[in-house]
């Protein structure tokens, strides 16, 4: 079992006059996969921005690595190490893959700005398309590019918000490999937020189910019944 990275105590999220998150405690550990699971408009994405620091939260603790941080802001939480995937993707359509790729460079010290080898032994798509716009990839492919993005910034905390939705069959089993893979090194720890239960279950090896912005349930894969976890996040 992995050291824990991040640790969140009683974190809440309001926007306007709407508190979207009641108070979340999570921690997520190096090595493991630590999913997120609910119904639609849980919360999960919220979750997931408050953690990145896309949105503000309104109260609570977080601490990554031990340290404990305030109000920081996306780019700040990019630096120490926290790689975001929001749903949607969010990749420059009119900037090449090779373009893309670089604008995780803003997060690296001069020396280590450019592309690991293993990003495309990951991804060997985008090796082949590199000098391809975003925006002419299939949804599958601009996933891909995405998660590679991320992992240009060498992370120690990867966020993936719905990896698979939308995708065919053969690129989710090799996002899949791919978050086994990251796992397997030990280097990070990786939230997961998915609706494809079966997906979620096979890679997780830490469970939160969240039901109108707060957990209900969670535990380690060993001490979570399956049919139990399923039928709370079943519609």
């Amino acid at each position: 079992m992995g050291a824990e990275l991040l640790q969140i105590e009683g974190l809440t999220l309001h926007y306007g006059g709407s508190q979207i998150l009641n108070g979340i405690d999570m921690n997520a550990r190096v090595g493991e996969v630590t999913c997120v699971l609910g119904t639609n408009g849980v919360g999960k994405t919220s979750l997931l921005k408050a953690i990145s620091g896309t949105h503000a939260r309104s109260g609570g603790s977080y601490r990554l690595d031990g340290e404990d941080l305030g109000r920081v802001p996306a780019h700040g939480l990019a630096r120490r190490g926290v790689g975001y995937v929001p749903q949607g993707r969010d990749i420059f359509p009119l900037l090449t893959v090779r373009e893309n790729l670089e604008t995780a460079f803003a997060c690296l010290p001069g020396n280590e700005r450019f592309v690991p080898d293993e990003i495309f032994e990951l991804f060997p798509i985008l090796k082949e398309f590199l000098n391809r716009r975003g925006g002419d990839l299939s949804g599958g492919q601009q996933q891909q590019l995405a998660i590679a993005r991320a992992l240009v910034a060498k992370p120690k905390l990867l966020l993936l918000d719905e990896p698979t939705e939308g995708i065919q069959p053969n690129i989710i089993q090799q996002i899949g490999r791919v978050i086994s893979h990251l796992r397997s090194q030990g280097e990070m720890a990786i939230v997961l937020v998915e609706q494809y239960f079966s997906f979620a279950y096979d890679l997780g090896d830490a469970f939160y189910v969240l039901e109108r912005g707060a957990v209900t349930m969670n535990g380690a894969k060993s001490a979570v019944d399956k049919d139990a976890l399923l039928a709370r996040v079943s519609v």
